[in-house]
């Protein structure tokens, strides 16, 4: 066995780079979303709060393009709705740069639209009903343990937001496991804004650790999406050539 086929054997499939299917091009916008991204986790990271203004609008931007490289020229549906996903998911991230009711509203309903996208692309694929029961418990026992700090006027649209995230993130395991841990970050992230929103104790830095889990909920996710698409345009390759 080789170095490279030891390494490969040693690092979970989750982590390991989607196959470069769009060359040079992808590699450097998968190099500036990093860029991006470590510029915003560094500047909340200091209390630069100019840092963060201007990175956070770039990041799913850039998975937008990086997402359209591998769909161009695609026999699937599905880059489509991961780019829908990403710009909804682009629209909540603008709105929550606001610090306002109405802007959280406008950005919740951005995400939620993104999820409804999500749910769409991983279409009727098998999932584990177990997984679907731990689902059902956090979102019961989370929604139940909010309520009553929740602010009377977002406590419905907070409910049912989290139970169309809870689906999306359950239902992300039916394209493997990269899709499905970005789901779970996905909930984790958005369950840290509810828990600020309540008024709970939170951790030092607490936009940190929520934009942390968000981008490596939605590069997951989108990673994970276009892994199957680029593995069967390989088998229509495969089958056309034979």
């Amino acid at each position: 066995m080789s170095d490279t086929d030891s390494r490969a054997f040693r690092t979970p499939s989750w982590a390991r780079p989607v196959p470069e299917g769009a060359g040079a091009a992808g590699r450097v916008l998968l190099g500036a979303f990093a860029v991006a991204t470590a510029l915003d986790l560094g500047s909340l990271l200091a209390g630069w709060h100019l840092g963060h203004v201007l990175a956070k609008p770039l990041l799913m931007p850039l998975l937008v393009a990086y997402a359209c490289l591998h769909g161009h020229g695609g026999t699937r549906r599905a880059p489509r709705l991961l780019i829908a996903a990403l710009l909804f998911g682009w629209g909540g991230d603008l709105a929550l740069l606001f610090d306002a009711d109405p802007a959280f509203l406008i950005g919740m309903g951005s995400f939620a639209a993104g999820h409804v996208c999500y749910l769409v692309l991983f279409g009727r694929g098998r999932t584990h009903p177990a997984l679907g029961g731990a689902y059902a418990l956090a979102l019961v026992g989370t929604v139940a343990l909010l309520w009553g700090d929740l602010p009377a006027d977002l406590r419905i649209p907070v409910a049912g937001y989290s139970l169309l995230l809870t689906a999306m993130a359950y239902r992300s395991s039916a394209l493997g496991l990269r899709a499905g841990l970005g789901g779970a970050l996905f909930l984790l992230s958005d369950t840290l804004i509810a828990t600020g929103v309540a008024d709970w104790p939170q951790l030092p830095r607490p936009d940190f650790w929520i934009m942390a889990t968000y981008v490596a909920a939605q590069y997951l996710l989108a990673t994970g999406a276009l892994a199957p698409t680029q593995a069967y345009r390989r088998t229509v390759i495969q089958d056309s050539t034979n």
